[in-house]
């Protein structure tokens, strides 16, 4: 019953905040503004909800600054491999300065995403399965279910989604699991898809948002440029969210965060512990 209460709690303010964020998309500044505000709306929301129904302090959400941080550095990390990766193996164009209104409406938007996503995806939904099937089922069930998520997006491709599902879905998963804390994931999910389609103007999984900071092309084989559906779509970025899903697993493994099948126990312990 707990399971459902989060779940409808926070798929509510998610939708009600898309909505009115799509509403206004149009003008930047009220998107910037509806994206922050269904933001704290989703973490107030998911705090009070936990809270009532597992009766306990809500660990996750501690230590916010200093973890969106880590979590924010980490994607940018990441980006910039996989923009290495891309320089190298197509063709990079720099076509000029973009549209800095506009850059703040997409801060907005991808504000809202990163943080209702990761709400959802891995504070309700990831968390709880863990504790029923344990840490690696539950990363594969709600990895693939972020994937198949995005099948709903503009230029969405049955490749791009599972794409998504292993950098993305199985990575952010085992980001939760390696540092127990909410803002970690949060901060990597925003900063790279603010990098992507705020600063460079760059299709973010399968959906263009208009113009960023600066306006880049990419040329070259589809297999690395992801063509429709973005850099997402492309190997590099495949690689690099398979390889942080491998440090973040033993990172995992070493700070004994790994959850067996059935341990509800274990697994309200691991975010108790990292809480201390």
């Amino acid at each position: 019953m707990r399971f459902v209460k989060q779940f409808l709690a926070v798929l509510a303010v998610m939708v009600v905040g898309g909505q009115a964020t799509a509403a206004v998309q149009a003008n930047p500044w009220l998107t910037l503004a509806a994206g922050l505000v269904s933001a704290v709306l989703t973490v107030l929301t998911y705090r009070w909800v936990v809270r009532r129904t597992e009766h306990r302090d809500v660990s996750e959400l501690a230590g916010g600054g200093t973890r969106f941080a880590a979590g924010a550095l980490i994607g940018a990390a990441m980006f910039a491999s996989v923009a290495v990766n891309l320089a190298f193996n197509g063709d990079v164009h720099f076509v000029g300065a973009g549209s800095v209104s506009n850059t703040f409406g997409i801060f907005g938007f991808m504000a809202a995403a990163a943080v209702t996503e990761e709400v959802l995806f891995r504070g309700v939904l990831f968390r709880i399965v863990e504790e029923r099937l344990g840490t690696y089922s539950s990363l594969i069930l709600t990895g693939v279910a972020f994937g198949a998520m995005h099948l709903f997006n503009e230029k969405a491709t049955l490749w791009g989604a599972l794409a998504i599902a292993v950098e993305a879905g199985f990575m952010l998963a085992a980001c939760l699991a390696a540092f127990r804390n909410l803002w970690v994931p949060i901060g990597l999910h925003f900063t790279w898809n603010f990098l992507l389609a705020g600063v460079f103007t760059l299709t973010s999984s399968g959906n263009g948002l208009g113009q960023g900071l600066i306006q880049v092309t990419i040329t070259g084989p589809e297999l690395f440029t992801g063509g429709d559906f973005g850099p997402e779509g492309g190997v590099a970025a495949v690689g690099a969210g398979t390889l942080l899903t491998l440090i973040f697993l033993v990172m995992a493994h070493r700070r004994g965060h790994i959850v067996r099948p059935g341990s509800r126990g274990a697994g309200v312990a691991a975010y108790a512990t990292v809480a201390r």
